[in-house]
């Protein structure tokens, strides 16, 4: 590539020899040169300009950068160069006629992979352990020009070009000895920077070059952008560290920094696994609790479910026997009295029947009755006025002298209060109330009563002196 531009060169110079002047101006380096300067100064009116993709060319005189043409085939005449028109009066209508400008090639591609790394290690400290610790860096970016014009005056001047970096053959200076004390210095200085600042673990610095790589890229920026240029990408892809190099002063330190921060994880992993293994056996503990609960539930339900199945086995039973729960009851107190030696014969009546309210008195827990209930069951003995007789049953049993009919297991029905006298006349009065008039039983008054009036000894309901109602 550099042979055919050195031809092309040669072949432009005779042509300039034969004519004074050459007709076609392109560009003729190889797509590692940023900026190319055409080697003939003096063109024709007319002449054409062939611009190629991703390329810009400017015309230069006298210090000074003027017109710009972008890609495509441009004629050199008075209408398109208004700022070298305007500046140098350009002859008219003559087409031999020649101008004097240098023309310079800008190439506006990305050129990729140009390679950087740090001369000397930059000296940080830790933000973990506070301890001082040198590394070194070195990566790689991508470069491109963004402004023809700036980078021509800032850069080139009066050099035939500007290339990426040098090479041999190669006698126009490289980018790569301009910029690298700018991104050296810049590296340096906020590498340590982002680092405190984002309080990066210089152990675990591996995981953020990415966030390392655009911060150092945006501040490099910063200072390419003065000269026309960007870098669209850079990347730190190797930190250098003490372990690397033994001989480093700040190797043991280093070391002694590794030690702590693997004390200090294990010290964490185990706290860790503490907290987990409590958290396990509470659950564990919870989880039992409400095992052996829910057991016992199921256990009770259990219990009462057969409970509730025998209690209604036995009804069904007893239904189908044709006989309820207070007759089954009263059979049961049978049974218990014929036990305890309690029987119906005519050899001892009153004693027996003595016995079975003993017996019934001992078992009124049992069926639900009390002593009151079962004293009727007496009368005649001398014990508790039972009438000899008993009671009659609404299904037709006589004489019973308990307080449950043996025939259909009905309870014995309350007396009947006393009856009263209304003082309309109504007599023989049961209810609360007179049947006749509607009027309340009166209070319990005595037989015997003195008015207010000063009689005394009135038996009726009005005084026989002034005719005053009965307890008015």
């Amino acid at each position: 590539m550099e042979k055919t531009a050195k031809s092309g060169n040669e072949t432009a110079k005779v042509r300039q020899a034969h004519t004074g002047a050459v007709s076609i101006i392109k560009y003729e380096g190889d797509n590692n040169t940023f900026v190319w300067k055409h080697p003939i100064e003096d063109f024709h009116v007319g002449s054409q300009l062939i611009v190629h993709e991703s390329q810009e060319a400017v015309l230069f005189r006298d210090g000074r950068a003027l017109d710009l043409f972008g890609p495509g085939r441009h004629t050199l005449k008075t209408q398109s160069l208004p700022l070298l028109n305007r500046l140098y009066r350009l002859p008219t209508g003559d087409t031999d006629a020649t101008f004097h400008s240098e023309i310079y090639f800008i190439n506006l591609t990305t050129q990729m992979g140009v390679k950087w790394g740090t001369d000397t290690k930059v000296r940080v400290f830790d933000p973990m352990s506070g301890m001082p610790v040198s590394i070194g860096a070195s990566g790689e970016f991508n470069i491109r020009v963004e402004d023809s014009r700036r980078i021509l005056l800032k850069l080139v001047g009066t050099t035939s070009g500007l290339v990426v970096e040098q090479a041999a053959e190669r006698s126009m200076p490289a980018m790569t000895a301009y910029f690298r004390s700018l991104i050296m210095t810049r590296v340096k200085s906020y590498l340590a920077g982002v680092i405190r600042q984002e309080s990066i673990n210089i152990l675990e610095i591996d995981e953020h070059m990415e966030a390392l790589s655009l911060a150092l890229r945006e501040k490099i920026n910063e200072g390419l952008a003065e000269y026309g240029l960007t870098m669209p990408e850079f990347y730190i892809m190797r930190v250098v560290t003490p372990e690397d190099d033994p001989a480093d002063p700040n190797y043991k330190s280093y070391m002694e920094m590794k030690r702590l921060f693997a004390q200090h994880y294990l010290g964490v992993e185990q706290e860790r696994v503490g907290k987990a293994t409590a958290e396990a056996a509470r659950e564990r503990i919870l989880v039992e609790a409400q095992t052996e609960a829910q057991t016992k539930i199921i256990g009770a339900q259990a219990e009462a479910e057969v409970y509730r199945l025998q209690a209604e086995a036995e009804a069904a039973a007893m239904r189908m026997k044709g006989y309820t729960y207070q007759q089954e009851t009263a059979r049961q107190v049978g049974m218990e009295a014929m036990q305890n030696g309690i029987t119906g014969g005519s050899g001892g009546s009153l004693g027996d029947v003595a016995g079975l309210g003993v017996a019934l008195g001992a078992m009124g827990s049992v069926i639900g009755m009390t002593q009151e209930a079962l004293n009727p069951l007496a009368q005649g003995t001398g014990q508790t006025g039972q009438a000899p007789g008993g009671w009659t049953c609404a299904c037709g049993q006589t004489a019973v002298t308990g307080n449950f009919c043996p025939n259909c297991g009905a309870k014995r029905p309350d007396p009947k209060p006393a009856a009263w006298d209304c003082a309309c006349g109504q007599t023989g009065n049961t209810g609360n109330f007179c049947g006749n008039c509607g009027a309340a039983r009166p209070a319990q008054l005595p037989a015997v009563w003195n008015c207010v009036c000063g009689e005394t000894g009135n038996s009726g309901n009005f005084c026989r002196n002034c005719g005053r109602k009965k307890g008015e």
